[in-house]
């Protein structure tokens, strides 16, 4: 029999106490409402543009997600800054915010751990954005059936589908990324500023600071640029460098997964060797060049998490 005072079930208690929080705040009601309705402005002109100039398109339904010829209105590009957002929004008070509500004390005199506590926040969140998330996916979904008047295909749905679970591991980094700088940061505003600083330097800067620090660790050879084909080891430090942002990492995955044309995310060269476009991939070789990416999303998000959770043991709590 286990005892009253077990890790699991003090998981189970923090969880479903935060997650009813969520869902309740107005916070979240506030957040969703911004998700759902930028998501819809997006996906309608998507569909208008799909209904005017696709005539036969075997993946039309992933069109929705990734219209092409709007690389800057594009209910992916919507979603990869609402993202980070909403997990931000979600996590940067976590911790901090027990504190200053002096309630920390209190509610790790009880039964409940402090892994436990820290675990089920984190995974309250994950929910919740996972809700959010699948709500809005299905309503994508609907609004295209409506809209098109044409059900997606078994590749559409399975591709569909990880883009889903990819976008849920991209909002698990961004969580246990605001729920560190709450451990981190006594102030609530200091780990919502950090945060969303962080956020913005890897989203904007880091891209551009990448090709410079790339091209300044390994130059570019003359004999690949007089050909005009870009310097393998200049590209490859470049491109590692810039997989350091989720972003990146983010994006890449997306690519291969909404794009089946795209048979190459790693190698550029393949673009002058007329690779990168061509046959659709079947699902499963787009998952297998995407596998890199989503693999280094979802040790991202429990690197993280592992950081704030020693620092957390590590701290002092007083009544």
């Amino acid at each position: 029999m286990r005892r009253e005072g077990s890790p699991r079930r003090g998981v189970g208690v923090v969880f479903f106490r935060e997650l009813f929080d969520h869902l309740t705040s107005v916070r979240m009601l506030v957040l969703e409402l911004l998700v759902v309705l930028f998501g819809a402005v997006v996906v309608y002109f998507a569909a208008e543009q799909i209904r005017n100039t696709t005539a036969e398109d075997p993946f039309l339904f992933l069109r929705l997600f990734a219209p092409p010829g709007q690389s800057l209105l594009s209910f992916v590009t919507v979603l990869s800054i609402l993202i980070p957002l909403i997990a931000i929004g979600l996590g940067f008070d976590a911790i901090n915010g027990e504190y200053n509500r002096r309630t920390l004390s209190r509610i790790l005199s009880q039964p409940i751990y402090r892994d436990a506590l820290l675990f089920g926040k984190f995974l309250a969140g994950l929910a919740t954005l996972s809700i959010c998330l699948i709500t809005l996916w299905l309503m994508v979904i609907g609004f295209g059936l409506l809209r098109l008047g044409i059900p997606p295909s078994t590749e559409e749905m399975g591709r569909m589908l990880v883009f889903l679970l990819v976008s849920i591991a991209y909002a698990g980094v961004w969580l246990s990324l605001a729920m560190l700088f709450s451990v981190l940061f006594r102030s609530t505003a200091t780990a919502a500023l950090s945060a969303l600083g962080l956020w913005l330097f890897l989203a904007l800067l880091w891209p551009a600071l990448a090709q410079v620090v790339g091209e300044a660790i390994s130059p570019s050879d003359i004999r690949f640029t007089m050909i005009g084909i870009p310097t393998p080891d200049t590209v490859a430090w470049q491109q590692g460098l810039a997989r350091i942002s989720p972003g990146t990492l983010y994006g890449e995955a997306v690519v291969a997964m909404l794009n089946p044309e795209a048979q190459s995310l790693t190698n550029l060269l393949a673009q002058f060797q007329g690779r990168v476009l061509g046959a659709p991939l079947p699902l499963d070789q787009s998952i297998l060049s995407a596998w890199p990416q989503i693999v280094s999303l979802i040790a991202g998000m429990i690197l993280l998490f592992v950081v704030g959770y020693i620092a957390f043991q590590r701290q002092e709590v007083r009544a």
